[in-house]
């Protein structure tokens, strides 16, 4: 079982992080594997709309966004962390996002994802809402904490004095693992939800 943790920060080691890295250790000592990607400072373009990953399932730029899908279709859960960029997520990050959940068109039902939020002092709630919407758009269970998913700080390091912060990530890795390992298991009795119905599209044109 593995999880990605994407680092949506310009900042390789930043507070992001710093939050992230509690979360993956304790996924590891969950027995869960993971993967800490950095792509908050690479040079990631929009998504133009062009719909060809439809014919090449995967986006017409070969960057990083297609490097992440092929570990994304293998993993079983995605946590995405970001700093609080005028109340949203950074641009790089939501670029990149944009692209891979659109490009990569392999199933993504039941993989487990969460957010993680960063700032100095507001607009995680909203940060934070805007990430989740990834995941709820394409049948992926949200994990959650004892708190919403929030770290503060502001000079790389801060957020290690953030006690609640990061009790509240080692909680999200707890219950990330719980829930990957609890999903492993109704797979296997159960199998993957299906919709026995043909897809409808309902464009709102008058």
């Amino acid at each position: 079982m593995k999880v990605l943790l994407i680092n949506g920060s310009p900042k390789k080691e930043g507070n992001t992080y710093f939050a992230l890295h509690e979360v993956e250790k304790t996924l590891n000592a969950e027995g869960i594997e993971t993967e800490i990607i950095h792509i908050g400072h690479k040079n990631v373009r929009g998504c133009i709309s062009c719909y060809k990953c439809g014919e090449l399932k995967k986006c017409v730029f070969d960057d990083c966004v297609n490097e992440v899908a092929e570990k994304f279709r293998d993993a079983d859960g995605l946590v995405i962390g970001s700093p609080v960029y005028y109340a949203s997520p950074a641009g790089t990050l939501m670029a990149f996002l944009d692209r891979l959940f659109l490009s990569a068109k392999f199933d993504k039902t039941m993989k487990v994802g969460a957010a993680v939020t960063v700032a100095r002092r507001g607009g995680m709630s909203s940060t934070f809402d805007v990430l989740n919407k990834y995941f709820t758009i394409c049948g992926m269970p949200v994990a959650s904490s004892q708190y919403w998913n929030m770290v503060y700080g502001r000079t790389p390091g801060e957020a290690l004095q953030d006690a609640e912060g990061l009790q509240t990530m080692r909680r999200l890795g707890k219950n990330m693992a719980f829930l990957i390992k609890s999903i492993g298991l109704g797979k296997e009795k159960f199998g993957i939800p299906t919709l026995d119905e043909t897809p409808q599209s309902t464009n709102f044109i008058r």
